[in-house]
């Protein structure tokens, strides 16, 4: 049923986080699992998230087992009393809180009575913290590390920029991409595209327009763990608001971070962190779904980017 470590005894009673969101979603939880993975240091720590999130999961300090959770459709494949302490991470809908509810645990964490209430426009990070904290568990918001992969990345010291996103709201144009990859090729970055294998043709655009050779593509090429390790031992970092943004603060590489329909106060870098955010509040339109760029992340130009890298490498 788990995966990660099937054939391991668990440490104690179990305690259990419901997250079955993408890649960014695990990473904003991360200070908060930090927190409970001290507070319980006893119990198994169990990720009710999607499968293909192993690789990261596994890279979580302190997690024992993930439970493959591909959304909200289903209830959980473990009978009630089973959990002893159930978290819902993922939201505060009747979906999620059925899930958790239906777990029977001993104790349940969740924005309801008598837990605090939700708040909007508050950053993710601090939400989830701000939740295990109303019930005794002390994290921080801007311990967001997870471990480095241990084999070894395909190439190191790289200005990776990631020219894929999930929805077309944040996706910048190619164009743009790729002149910011032109100019810094020609001073001397070391410059590779990732993105998913849905967004090869993407990545081929820029590289093509660019005149980076066909090895400068890596997207559609990285495991999940193969990606964190690419990020992990990158130069610097150019991307949307995307999984690979919050890998980059996971391992404190300098990134460039392009903020379309979400806000930066509520899902940015940590403050701390060698990373720059670049947007227009003023014209953002809000819709995450929508098939076009954010007017918000249009309002960014190559000019804003260079500039932001200049700053970073004289940092």
């Amino acid at each position: 049923m788990y995966q990660m470590n099937p054939k391991a005894a668990p440490r104690g009673p179990e305690l259990l986080v419901l997250r079955a969101l993408k890649l960014g979603d695990l990473l904003v939880a991360v200070p908060a699992i930090h927190g409970l993975r001290r507070g319980y240091p006893d119990h198994q720590l169990v990720l009710a998230i999607p499968g293909w999130l192993e690789p990261i999961a596994a890279l979580v300090p302190g997690v024992d087992a993930l439970l493959p959770t591909p959304g909200l459709n289903n209830p959980l494949p473990l009978e009630p009393g089973r959990i002893d302490i159930a978290v819902n991470m993922h939201g505060r809908g009747p979906e999620s809180d059925g899930i958790i509810s239906a777990l029977q645990a001993r104790m349940t964490i969740m924005h309801a009575a008598p837990g605090p209430r939700w708040c909007d426009g508050i950053l993710e990070r601090d939400r989830w913290v701000r939740l295990v904290a109303a019930y005794g568990v002390s994290a921080d918001a801007n311990e967001v590390h997870i471990a480095v992969p241990s084999l070894r990345p395909r190439i190191a010291a790289a200005t990776v920029v990631h020219v894929g996103a999930f929805y077309g709201s944040r996706r910048w144009p190619a164009e743009r991409f790729a002149t910011v990859a032109k100019t810094l090729s020609r001073t001397g970055h070391d410059v590779v595209l990732t993105g998913s294998a849905d967004e090869r043709g993407r990545a081929s655009d820029v590289a093509d327009k660019a005149g980076l050779p066909e090895s400068s593509i890596l997207a559609g090429e990285l495991a999940l763990d193969e990606f964190a390790a690419v990020i992990a031992a990158a130069r610097l970092v150019i991307t949307s608001d995307t999984g690979a943004a919050h890998l980059a603060s996971a391992y404190s590489v300098p990134s460039v971070v392009l903020f379309g329909p979400a806000p930066p106060e509520e899902w940015g870098p940590p403050a701390a962190g060698p990373h720059i955010v670049l947007t227009d509040s003023s014209k953002r339109r809000g819709d995450a779904f929508a098939a076009e760029p954010d007017p918000a992340l249009l309002a960014v130009s190559v000019d804003d980017v260079l500039a932001a890298v200049s700053r970073l490498d004289t940092q």
